[in-house]
Parts: structure tokens; sequence; C-alpha cells
């Protein structure tokens, strides 16, 4: 692969959003005269393979490592931490997200990240700056994108430009946003094939604060108890994780997409500190976050703030 050929792509543990922003950006990069390539810097989802196989398409190449010099993008990520191997070395042309910042270079560069609840929402919103068509793919996979970082909406991420936005991509896409979001949701719940390894693996990111690092994972369920039934299994695995990575924390949350609650496993060092953080007692290594469905705004800052 030339490193002269731009690659673009999301986080590691990839989600819809960063599956499905790196092929809409990568078509962007296309359409305006550049040539750029998506990839992707992990397996896909149960979510994602839906909106794969609903559109017929193939997942974007998988890449371990980069080459020193590489032309790259990142969308939906900033973080190193978060990134592909070897990324210090490669040349970051652009960054679009809707995360906190935690990046620097050394050279100026295009850098757009909003608040709103998906790069998608940004993304939508460059095609409309560029003149670019969105053809009815493209505008299926920009609103199962939103959907799928929403939660349908339901997340405190949403903002009335993703609920806005969505809608005239369902049009595009012809689709109905309720039914075929429900049915997106429902597939990333799947967790049948999966090992417990795997699965606090599906959506899992590090992060680091003052020297101590920590992991958020992340799944969705429309059972919490059919999880937790296999908790012994998740405590062994998140331990090896603790181990592997060197971590100070690990909290591994379920979140009900019912009834938009997360509980949560946490272990480590520093796992008293999500007691501190909400207001909760561990009851063997576990917790029930009331209201609680977003790693951006609601898990990580509260972590963040009580970790000492």
């Amino acid at each position: 692969m030339s490193i002269n050929k731009t690659l673009v792509f999301g986080h590691k543990n990839p989600d819809t959003d960063t599956i499905m922003s790196s092929i809409v950006m990568a078509n962007l990069e296309n359409q305006l005269g550049n040539s750029a390539k998506a990839v992707r810097l992990g397996n896909i989802n149960k979510e994602t393979e839906y909106v794969l196989n609903y559109l017929n398409i193939e997942a974007p190449e998988l890449v371990s490592a980069l080459e020193d010099g590489q032309n790259v993008i990142l969308v939906d990520h900033n973080e190193a931490t978060q990134s592909a191997d070897n990324i210090a070395n490669a040349n970051v042309q652009k960054v679009v997200d809707h995360h906190a910042l935690n990046f620097s270079v050394s050279t100026p560069i295009y850098y757009r990240a909003e608040p709103v609840g998906c790069t998608a929402t940004v993304l939508y919103k460059m095609y409309k700056e560029h003149d670019v068509e969105i053809t009815k793919n493209i505008a299926t996979m920009m609103l199962s994108a939103i959907i799928s970082d929403t939660l349908l909406f339901k997340s405190p991420t949403c903002t009335a430009e993703d609920k806005a936005i969505a809608e005239k991509l369902a049009k595009i896409a012809e689709v109905d946003c309720g039914i075929y979001g429900t049915d997106l949701l429902k597939a990333g719940t799947d967790l049948s094939d999966y090992t417990p390894e795997q699965i606090i693996n599906i959506d899992s990111k590090l992060f680091e604060k003052d020297g101590k690092k920590f992991k958020i994972a992340q799944i969705n369920t429309a059972d919490l108890d059919s999880v937790f039934k296999n908790k012994v299994y998740f405590e062994a695995a998140i331990n090896d994780e603790i181990k592997k990575d060197n971590l100070d924390l690990y909290m591994f949350a379920a979140t009900d997409i019912i009834n938009s609650n997360s509980k949560v496993i946490t272990l480590g060092n520093d796992s008293k500190v999500v007691e501190k953080a909400y207001g909760v007692t561990l009851d063997d290594n576990t917790a029930l976050l009331e209201n609680v469905v977003s790693r951006k705004k609601q898990m990580l800052p509260k972590i963040l703030e009580n970790l000492d």
C-alpha cells in the first residue's frame, strides 16, 4: 500500500460510526479529487455488520500498523492511544471528530470537531458545504452511524442537529428511521458468537490521566440478566486485560437500550472510583448506573473527575 494514498480510519475496536464515517470521509475525499481509502483498525461488530449486509458492501481492509510517513485522515477519534500503531510517525492530514480534544501536531492541519452526537453529523455538513451528492448508500451509512451513536436519539449526546440531519438522511435512504434504527440496535445486542474476551473488546477504549491508565468498554443489550449470568467469565477476561496492559481501572458497561440504564463491572486498583463518581456502592464489583448510557458524556467525564 502506497504511503502517498491517504488512509482514512477511526479508532481501534471500531463501532458503527467509526466504520461508516471512514467510508463516507474517503468517498468525500475521492469526490473532491483526492486519493483516499477507508480502512479499519479492528474487527467488525454485529451492528456494523448489519449495515454492511443491508447495503451489500464489504468491510474496509484491516490495517494493523502504519508505515512511517503514511498519509492519514482520522475520523471519530483523536487520541493516540485509540489510534493506529505508529500513528506518531504518520502524516496526519485531517481530523474529523466529535470528541474532546486530546491531540497535537507540529504543523497546521485541517481539524474539525463539533459538539454533536456523531461524526457522521459533521460529515453531512461537509458534503453540503462542498456540494457533493449524498447517494442512497452514503445516506444509509450516515444515518446508521447517527442512530448507533445516539441510541436512536435517546443518548444525552444527541443534539437537535443530529435529529434534523437524521430525518433528512432517512428520506434519501428511503427508510423509516424508527423501524430501521430499532432493527440496527437489536442486531448489535447479539453476543451469541462471542467469547467473554471478545465481548469486552467489542467497543473498548483506552484512556490516560496523570500516569493512570484505564479502559471503558461498552456493549448494548436488551436484557441485562442475560449478560450478567456470565459475570465470572467477564471478570476473568477483564483481569487478564488489566495485567496485559498494566491498567489501574477497567470498567465494563452493559447498556440497556430499552430502559436507558447501564450495569457495570469495575475492577483494578482504582475500581472504587466508580463509587465516588456515581454515589453508588459496588456489590461484588458491580453497580447499576441509572440513566447512564453515554461513555463520552456520562462515563468518561465522571471517571476523569474522580480518578486520583
